[in-house]
C-alpha cells in the first residue's frame, strides 16, 4: 500500500507527515473514518480541489477505505509547532474558544468534539494540533463560505459561520502554536457526549469499522 499511495505522499510528505509548504496537511495517524470521509468528499464534490478529485474519481469506496486505513495506521513524529506571533489577548481568546467555547453564541469548544487533548476521537474526528495556522484558516474559511462541505448535519459549517473573523484568527493562532502531548493518538471516545451532531459516511458494506 505504501507504493500504491505514492501519489498521496508526493504532496502530503513522506508517510503522510505533511507537505513542506503547509498547504498539504498531515494525514498520518488521523482516524481512518475521518480520512475515509475526506476522500469521499473530494471524490464526490463536497470538497473542491481538482487534483484530489482527478486522483480519486475512479476509485471505489472500498479502495478509499484501504487508503484511509493505511495512513491511519502510521505513527510518525510531529514537527515542533511554530511559536505564536500574536497578541496575548488574541491567544487567550483562542484558548477560551478552543477549550471552553462561547455558550452565549452557541459555539461549542473544539475540545468538546476533538477530545480534551485535541488529538482527535475515533473513528471520525481528527486532531487539531500539529497543523499550520494558514491551513486551519483556509479550512475554517472554506466552511464559512460553503467551499467545504460534509454529510448532514454539517456541524463544522454551522460552527464556522458563528465565528467572527476575529474569533477564527484567534483560535487558529492558539491551536497552531500548541505543543503536542506525549500521546498524539486519537482517543477511543469522548468523556462526555459531543455537544453537536455531526454527519459522516457509512462504511462500505462488509467492512469492519475503523
Amino acid at each position: 500500500m505504501a507504493q500504491r499511495t505514492q501519489a498521496c505522499t508526493s504532496c502530503h510528505g513522506a508517510e503522510g507527515r505533511a507537505g513542506p509548504d503547509g498547504y498539504y496537511p498531515r494525514i498520518a495517524g488521523k482516524p481512518a473514518g475521518y480520512l475515509y470521509n475526506q476522500l469521499l468528499h473530494f471524490r464526490d464534490g463536497r470538497r473542491h480541489y481538482g487534483l484530489m478529485t482527478r486522483l480519486l474519481d475512479t476509485l471505489s469506496d472500498d479502495y478509499l477505505l484501504q487508503i484511509a486505513t493505511h495512513f491511519a495506521s502510521l505513527d510518525v513524529p510531529y514537527p515542533t509547532p511554530t511559536p505564536a506571533r500574536a497578541d496575548p489577548a488574541l491567544l487567550e481568546r483562542g484558548r477560551t474558544l478552543a477549550l471552553q467555547g462561547d455558550a452565549a453564541r452557541d459555539i461549542p469548544s473544539c475540545a468538546g468534539c476533538h477530545g480534551a487533548a485535541l488529538t482527535g476521537v475515533l473513528p471520525n474526528t481528527p486532531g487539531l494540533l500539529g497543523l499550520p495556522r494558514d491551513y486551519l484558516n483556509a479550512q475554517l474559511g472554506a466552511w464559512r463560505g460553503g467551499q467545504r462541505q460534509a454529510h448532514a448535519p454539517d456541524c463544522m459549517a454551522q460552527i464556522a459561520r458563528r465565528l467572527t473573523p476575529e474569533d477564527l484568527s484567534a483560535v487558529t493562532a492558539w491551536l497552531a502554536s500548541q505543543p503536542l502531548p506525549p500521546d498524539t493518538r486519537p482517543v477511543a471516545r469522548l468523556a462526555q457526549p459531543a455537544p453537536i451532531a455531526c454527519g459522516s459516511a457509512a462504511l462500505p458494506a462488509g467492512r469492519p469499522g475503523p
